[in-house]
């Protein structure tokens, strides 16, 4: 580790990716890897909320997985090494936890409004974090920059987090709070 955390490398608007090159931190995989990092904190956030048990180790695991999303997305496709790469996998897993969480709520009937106990809160502010993450690397992948793998295990979580979410409210007995037919104009 470095005995300091700033390099002053920064400092003229250049970053360093993960493959080792250097881009304006405006770069489209810059702002994508900020996405990654801002959904891994907002996860913080509902795994504090949590308090502990299964769900907040299930969190946990998910932000550890997050670091290998944003490795895949900080190393371009010449990169002279390979980053960590999504797995086959993880998509799958993710899918198995949403249908678990899924089967033990209510069915869904009309759209919810994001609110209910704080860690429901907190999971509705990650799943929206999630989605623009996933938007963030559309255009790497529609240019053939990045492997749609990433993209694919934001979706599922952006799914994921909405169970949780939904599941969160209804463990703690309260009912999530749907779109009136009349607020839709």
């Amino acid at each position: 580790m470095a005995d300091r955390i700033y390099t002053r490398s920064g400092d003229t608007g250049a970053t360093g990716l993960y493959s080792g090159e250097r881009v304006f931190k405006d770069d489209p995989r810059v702002a994508a890897c900020g996405d990654v990092d801002e959904l891994n904190a907002v996860l913080a956030l509902a795994r504090y909320a949590e308090g502990g048990g299964p769900l907040a180790d299930a969190i946990l695991a998910i932000q550890h997985q997050l670091f290998v999303v944003g490795s895949d997305v900080a190393t371009t496709n010449s990169a002279p090494h390979s980053a960590c790469r999504v797995p086959d996998g993880w998509v799958s897993d993710l899918e198995a936890q949403i249908d678990q969480s899924w089967s033990a709520l209510p069915p869904l009937t009309a759209f919810i409004v994001p609110g209910g106990t704080p860690t429901a809160c907190h999971l509705h502010m990650a799943r929206t974090v999630c989605r623009r993450a996933e938007r963030s690397l559309a255009g790497l992948i529609r240019a053939g920059e990045l492997s749609p793998a990433a993209a694919q295990y934001l979706n599922r979580l952006s799914d994921l987090l909405f169970a949780w979410a939904r599941q969160a409210n209804h463990e703690a007995s309260v009912v999530d709070t749907t779109v009136s037919p009349n607020a839709i104009i």
